[in-house]
């Protein structure tokens, strides 16, 4: 059986030269004419889906070629993209680049050829005018099982800039089909490395009617629904390797409660991984580490990662939350925390400017920002010893992205001094537990193997923003030992 799903790949000449601003612009036009929009995001990234899922009020899913495998990734699109008009899907760096200056793994292209999806090709056209012709003909000749089907034109000075650009592809295959005009005031507010997140802040809709709005008058829109259509059926998608299939027939639903945190400080998810949190059982209730003083009613916590060190005066200021959190680790209940999440964990997070924030205490360090990048890249963990996610020598891959390190807490000078005989101890629950490290973990790129994965009895915290395609025992396993848990809390 195949299915037929109208599909396009919006690729880039190269990183920053606006795929991102082009999907947005692209998705809200078409949401615009009442059509259902479908996006994916190639690569690890965590923040440009924010700007997918504010475009068209959905979700969007990370296709990666190494941390999910083809497998995942066709059947997470397929699943996706199933009953929507059109799915778009934005590359990742220049359309071939990847994991290797020789191969085109972890690619834009690898992608593309996976889901046999024609290309649209994102261009940034300042300063240019009949040299875009010869860029856009290596391009489209360098790989001939890619097809690169259009020519998108960003950072154009005019009408007539735009004209200048369409002549040059005169009496060739690859038309350009539009662009958008230069436009310093709309642009999407970077940080890092690239973008910040999509908050009601850095992206008001008024923002994304704009440049939904610039799409439709710029660029040929009914050319680019032309050439998605034409894409061929894909085949259809084995139900028992989608994710959430078993929650979309219940056969485990209501195992376990876990709380997510999500707010301004924390929401960096795969959203791949969520479903296989409930295709496990899991019920996913969310919560803010910002503004909520109570934890909801759940048996296990995911501290995703996030900007918490942006906001870290206000998750210091929350003390009522991170009490609650140290309890609940002192009755065993599970918590799993990523990078953002492994820094909130920590007894403080020490910003750029020296302050240090109270944070919760269970991880005995320090979260220390730096102003370099600290980590950068794909790795694959295997566990040392039995964890929340199951036993030793489990395996999964991931990607770490960060500006902070860990650094042990300092000693105390001076003894403390002993509290007054009116004043009860701290409860044993609320003091920092002993740490060992449960990963080793191999960087992609050079191979080096460290020891990381910050675990203290049912604690488990990483740098590692996992994605559980590449195994999914892993979001079974910590469903199992919260569904563990909440039999506990029966008795």
């Amino acid at each position: 059986m195949s299915r037929a799903i109208p599909r396009l790949v919006v690729a880039g000449t190269a990183s920053g030269v606006g795929k991102t601003t082009a999907t947005v612009a692209i998705a809200r036009a078409l949401r615009a004419r009442g059509l259902q929009v479908a996006l994916f995001k190639c690569g690890p990234d965590y923040l440009d889906p924010t700007y997918h899922a504010r475009a068209v009020a959905g979700t969007s899913h990370n296709l990666d070629g190494w941390m999910m495998g083809r497998d995942a990734v066709l059947s997470t699109f397929a699943a996706e993209a199933a009953g929507a008009d059109v799915a778009l899907i934005e590359g990742v760096m220049g359309l071939f680049d990847g994991a290797s200056p020789t191969g085109e793994e972890g690619s834009t292209a690898e992608i593309a050829k996976w889901l046999e999806a024609p290309v649209a090709l994102v261009v940034d056209a300042s300063g240019m005018a009949r040299s875009v012709a010869a860029l856009v003909q290596g391009f489209a000749g360098f790989d001939p099982a890619l097809r690169v089907a259009a020519v998108v034109c960003n950072q154009v000075g005019s009408r007539g800039h735009l004209d200048i650009l369409r002549q040059a592809q005169v009496n060739r295959s690859l038309p350009v089909v539009g662009g958008l005009p230069r436009d310093e005031a709309q642009r999407f507010p970077e940080r890092h490395l690239g973008l910040r997140t999509a908050d009601e802040a850095a992206l008001p809709e008024e923002r994304l009617d704009h440049w939904g709005a610039q799409a439709e008058a710029w660029i040929g829109l009914d050319a680019l629904l032309e050439i998605a259509r034409a894409a061929p059926p894909l085949p259809a998608a084995d139900a028992a390797a989608t994710p959430g299939a078993a929650a979309a027939t219940g056969a485990q639903r209501g195992r376990a409660r876990i709380g997510v945190a999500f707010d301004e400080a924390f929401h960096f998810y795969y959203a791949g991984n969520l479903r296989r949190l409930e295709a496990a059982g899991a019920e996913l209730v969310r919560f803010s580490p910002i503004r909520d003083a109570r934890l909801p009613d759940v048996d296990a916590l995911y501290l995703g990662g996030g900007y918490p060190e942006v906001h870290a005066e206000r998750l210091a200021d929350n003390a009522a939350l991170r009490d609650e959190i140290r309890a609940f680790a002192g009755r065993g209940g599970p918590i799993y925390a990523e990078c953002g999440g492994l820094m909130y964990l920590t007894e403080a997070i020490r910003t750029l400017d020296g302050r240090a924030h109270a944070m919760v205490g269970l991880v005995p360090a320090e979260a220390v920002m730096c102003e370099k990048l600290q980590a950068l890249g794909y790795v694959e963990v295997e566990t040392q010893a039995r964890t929340i996610l199951g036993g030793a020598g489990l395996r999964f891959r991931g990607h770490q992205f960060r500006y902070s390190e860990l650094r042990p807490s300092q000693p105390a000078t001076t003894a403390p001094a002993e509290p007054p005989p009116t004043q009860a101890p701290a409860p044993p629950e609320h003091a920092p537990l002993p740490i060992e490290h449960a990963y080793s973990v191999r960087r992609r790129r050079g191979g080096q193997v460290t020891r990381e994965g910050y675990q203290a009895g049912s604690v488990l915290a990483s740098y590692v923003h996992a994605h559980w395609a590449s195994n999914p025992i892993v979001p079974e396993g910590l469903v199992a030992s919260a569904a563990a848990h909440r039999k506990e809390r029966a008795r």
